[in-house]
Formats: C-alpha cells, sequence, structure tokens
C-alpha cells in the first residue's frame, strides 16, 4: 500500500542510537525528537542522583522518548504514559523490559498520584500539527498514524496549554517541563510556560531540525 510506513513493515524505528518497537497505527519517533532526548539527559547529569531522578514521557506513543533516557541512566525512575491503547501496548513493550512503567489515560490523569511533585524531568512530545495543516501532511503520516497524535487544535498548541497548566503541579521544587514544537511555533510555546510561571528558554537543532521548549519550575509559581 501506497505511504506505509516502513517503520510499520519492519516492525521497529531506529532512534537515538537504538531500536524501539513501532507496531502499525502507532506514531513513529521522528529523529528531531532526538533533541528532547538531549536536553532531559544534559538535565539528568546536572542533577542530583539519589534519590533516583523521577523522569515521565507524557504523550509517549512508542515510548521511544523515554526508553533513549533509560539506556543512557539506568537508574531512571521512568513512568509513561498515552491515551491511545496501541500505543500503551507498544511502549510496554519498549519500556517494561528497561523498567520502565507505561500508563494509559489523559495526560496527567494518567499518571499515579503519588508522583505529584516528585518529577524531576516532564519530557513531553505532545500533538503540535494545526488541525488544518494535517491535509498536507505526507501520506505515511496522514493516513498511516492516529489522527490523535498528529491533531494540536487550530493552532497546534492546545496541548501545550493543557500541560503548562497540569504540569507545574507535578514537578519537583526545581523540575523542569520540555516540549517539542516547531520553529514557527516555538515562540507560542514558550508564551504559553512563561504564562503558566516557568522560566523559559527555546533551544533549537538545525542538524536534528527540531525546536523543543524548556521550561524551569520555580517554586513560587506553584498555583494554589
Amino acid at each position: 500500500m501506497e505511504g506505509v510506513p516502513l517503520e510499520h513493515i519492519l516492525g521497529w524505528a531506529e532512534f537515538a542510537g537504538g531500536r524501539v518497537v513501532v507496531e502499525p497505527g502507532v506514531f513513529v519517533p521522528r529523529r528531531r525528537t532526538e533533541l528532547l532526548v538531549n536536553e532531559a539527559l544534559a538535565l539528568l547529569a546536572d542533577g542530583p542522583q539519589l534519590p533516583p531522578p523521577v523522569v515521565v514521557d507524557l504523550c509517549c506513543g512508542s515510548g521511544a522518548v523515554g526508553a533513549a533516557i533509560m539506556h543512557q541512566v539506568p537508574g531512571v525512575e521512568l513512568h509513561a504514559a498515552d491515551i491511545e491503547p496501541g500505543a500503551v501496548r507498544c511502549a510496554r513493550r519498549n519500556l517494561e523490559p528497561l523498567g520502565g512503567q507505561v500508563h494509559e489515560g489523559d495526560l496527567f490523569a494518567a499518571l499515579p498520584p503519588a508522583l505529584r511533585g516528585r518529577v524531576g524531568v516532564l519530557a513531553v512530545n505532545a500533538p503540535y500539527v494545526p488541525t488544518e495543516a494535517i491535509r498536507t501532511m505526507p501520506p505515511e503520516a496522514r493516513l498511516y498514524e492516529p489522527v490523535g497524535s498528529l491533531d494540536g487544535g487550530p493552532d497546534g498548541l492546545d496541548f501545550h496549554r493543557r500541560v503548562a497548566i497540569g504540569g507545574i503541579q507535578w514537578l519537583s521544587p526545581h523540575g523542569h517541563l520540555l516540549i517539542e514544537t516547531s520553529a514557527r511555533q516555538a515562540h507560542g510555546t514558550a508564551e504559553i510556560l512563561a504564562a503558566a510561571g516557568f522560566a523559559v528558554r527555546t533551544v533549537r537543532s538545525e542538524e536534528l531540525d527540531g525546536t523543543v521548549v524548556v521550561g524551569r519550575r520555580v517554586a513560587e509559581s506553584v498555583r494554589r
């Protein structure tokens, strides 16, 4: 069939120097998302390792981000979550052998309540394609990946708003929220995080064609 992603045919995708299982109907990890991994690893390298850091891979898809982090930081406490049952099944195949935990549900509602206030790194690759732009995407994405893994609402930033408002409650006192976005939308994503009370910086890699907005929680930003 025309446009079927090669990764769905092979059953795996190359990502961050390794392979992850990718089943038909599951979002295929892109190389640009390696920037999200790199930024998470840099923050983990700078932080304390005792107790083991808590990392959440939100909107995890196949669990590629979480798996790449666990390969580099074996002692991390990794939780991943997605609303798509197929993605959750796939993520469990990739993460559970490494010791990661995968949860099914809508954003933070999927996470164990005990994680609230303990997350050191919250890595998010939520949908950020504007609804009207989906019809212009290549067929391998438009026809063979779940629309829910692509559609970010009218301006592509609906999930970023939800993550910014909810995420600050789940982070540890000096935790970080990392959101993949596009170069065009980076300013909007940064404004959303700043309005929610984060100290914000934007990272861009031309080599990976990736953009990540990093928000650092500041203690006084927690909403009562």
